[in-house]
Parts: structure tokens; sequence; C-alpha cells
């Protein structure tokens, strides 16, 4: 699947701002992205698994709160994280 990579996580990808990984569900395509990019989930997700505030996923352009949501072949899936400071 093609996942598109914000800004401030391609330091993980080597730059790039698209990736492939793969996985049944979000959060098994996570779990293939931090065996890629070893410290990525980290940055979306939070000790007790769930999503850090300011991430947000999309599949195929709709927003999605459940990582046990469930990916078929050809998925994109993005990854937006908020900007903070001030």
């Amino acid at each position: 699947m093609r996942v598109f990579v914000p800004s401030p996580l391609r330091s993980y990808t080597g730059g790039r701002a698209e990736v492939e990984a793969c996985g049944e569900t979000v959060m098994a395509l996570l779990d293939d992205l931090d065996r890629a990019f070893p410290g990525m989930r980290f940055r979306m997700l939070d000790e007790q698994q769930r999503i850090r505030p300011h991430v947000r996923f999309f599949v195929n352009r709709e927003r999605v709160h459940d990582l046990g949501l469930r990916l078929a072949a050809g998925d994109e899936i993005q990854i937006l994280c908020a900007l903070s400071g001030g």
C-alpha cells in the first residue's frame, strides 16, 4: 500500500514523502512501517497505542479513528501531523 508521509516524519524515511507498507489493519501497517523505519510509530502512537493528539490518519481520504480498521490492497494511507508552537 502507498503511504504518504508528512514532513515531520520524513527523517525516518530518508526524506521520502511516499513509501510502501503492508498490513491487514491500520495497526499492522504501522507495525510494518516501524520495522522498515524504526522509531516512526512512537511519533504517531503513545505508550498505550493510542493515536497522538497531533496525528491524523486517512485511508482513501477518509479519516480513521480505529486502528483495527481493515485495509485492502490498493488502499492509500495518508498521515498528517499538526504543527504546534507559538
